[in-house]
């Protein structure tokens, strides 16, 4: 089974500090973070501007030039598994010549999918596994703030609460 994803909203990972995209599926009930670099999630965020600027016809470009050219069109884009922190992307693509299928990076992925307004498929699988990360880096995430909070505490020197001594 897949879920049917859609790009929601980007925001910066306050423990890595890398910014991180959320893809939500229709109920909004699902979610799935993916961390990318600075200028894929820049690259990205211009192709979604650009797509909804120019609603109704494909933005321009390198990827919609080639298809053109080529005859291919694209019937849809997948993350189908996880592998090393990252997910293994794949673009099919329907010509003359049968269909083809091309495993890509998570963000081309992403922008392809923005770019050809063809739906981000997300297998059940990588949902699940998603959703296991994530709680994990939530509790390194209460762990680490809880070891800051402890360490602070202990190097406080109580000449510095001023009016205010312990």
């Amino acid at each position: 089974m897949y879920h049917e994803m859609t790009l929601f909203g980007f925001t910066i990972d306050p423990v890595a500090g890398r910014p991180l995209i959320i893809l939500k599926d229709a109920g909004g009930s699902t979610s799935l973070p993916v961390w990318v670099g600075t200028t894929e999630a820049l690259a990205i965020a211009t192709d979604l501007v650009l797509g909804s600027s120019q609603a109704g016809r494909v933005s321009g470009g390198l990827i919609p030039l080639l298809l053109e050219k080529t005859g291919l069109q694209v019937t849809s884009v997948g993350f189908e598994g996880v592998n090393d922190g990252g997910f293994t992307a794949v673009v099919k693509l329907q010509g003359e010549n049968g269909e083809l299928q091309m495993e890509v990076g998570t963000c081309d992925a992403i922008r392809m999918a923005l770019v050809c307004k063809v739906p981000l498929l997300v297998a059940d699988d990588v949902v699940r596994k998603a959703a296991v990360d994530a709680v994990e880096g939530e509790e390194f995430a209460a762990e680490q703030n809880a070891r800051r909070f402890t360490e602070f505490l202990d190097n406080l020197d109580p000449a510095a609460l001023g009016k205010y001594p312990m």
